[in-house]
């Protein structure tokens, strides 16, 4: 149950910058719109890579999913080391403007939060709802530790709350995802789920990036 405790006490926080961001939502809200905006005026590049990174997230996680539930164990440690390069590649982008101590610790955040995305899928896969349970709960607190690493590294631009939100919000989507993947949830919803987690992915890297390029003016590009 902590996952769900968490989740609710980070929504308010969540509602100031990503509002709207609901899986029945998809479109982009004004806040974030104008973040997205920013962002790509002023640090393009930076826009565009953080989005790829992140995206490259949720496709190595999905290709893991699809394995697991395919039964491919050759096509999961595919997917598996693609995820671990992935956020080998995130963490040097990290490391790049905040130090290779910030990339170590973002690394080590990154393998929790795979930790917890790979338990949750095989629970799925099992039908077991108590490790899933259980695997939101650590997901939940990584969560919560990688919002808190960095609204300290950049406290005029990101807030715990505000990280920390976006961060559930993107949990949740990992677990509609790999739920509805192992009940064989007809091919329309499952394509839904996945193009909102595309969008809420995007979201996620413009308010990095936004928070970057605010801190780095010189830098960013």
């Amino acid at each position: 149950m902590k996952f769900k405790l968490v989740a609710i006490a980070a929504a308010a926080a969540l509602g100031a910058v990503l509002t709207g961001c609901a899986s029945t939502q998809p479109a982009a809200t004004p806040a974030a719109m104008a973040s997205t905006s920013a962002t790509a005026a002023t640090a393009p590049k930076l826009h565009a890579a953080m989005r790829d990174l992140w995206q490259g997230h949720i496709a190595a996680t999905r290709d893991y999913a699809l394995a697991v539930h395919a039964g491919n164990t050759a096509a999961a440690q595919k997917a598996e080391a693609a995820v671990i390069d992935n956020a080998k590649q995130i963490a040097t982008a990290v490391g790049g403007f905040y130090g290779a101590s910030a990339g170590d610790t973002t690394l080590k955040a990154l393998g929790g939060h795979w930790a917890g995305v790979k338990a949750l899928t095989l629970a799925a896969k099992a039908k077991d709802a108590a490790a899933e349970q259980k695997a939101m709960d650590d997901l939940a607190a990584n969560a919560t530790a990688i919002a808190q690493f960095f609204a300290g590294a950049n406290p005029q631009n990101w807030t715990v709350g505000q990280l920390q939100g976006a961060l559930l919000m993107h949990v949740g989507d990992h677990k509609q995802q790999v739920d509805a993947m192992m009940a064989n949830a007809p091919a329309a919803q499952q394509a839904q789920l996945w193009s909102d987690m595309q969008h809420h992915m995007n979201m996620i890297a413009d308010v990095l990036s936004d928070g970057i390029a605010k801190q780095f003016p010189g830098k960013a590009n």
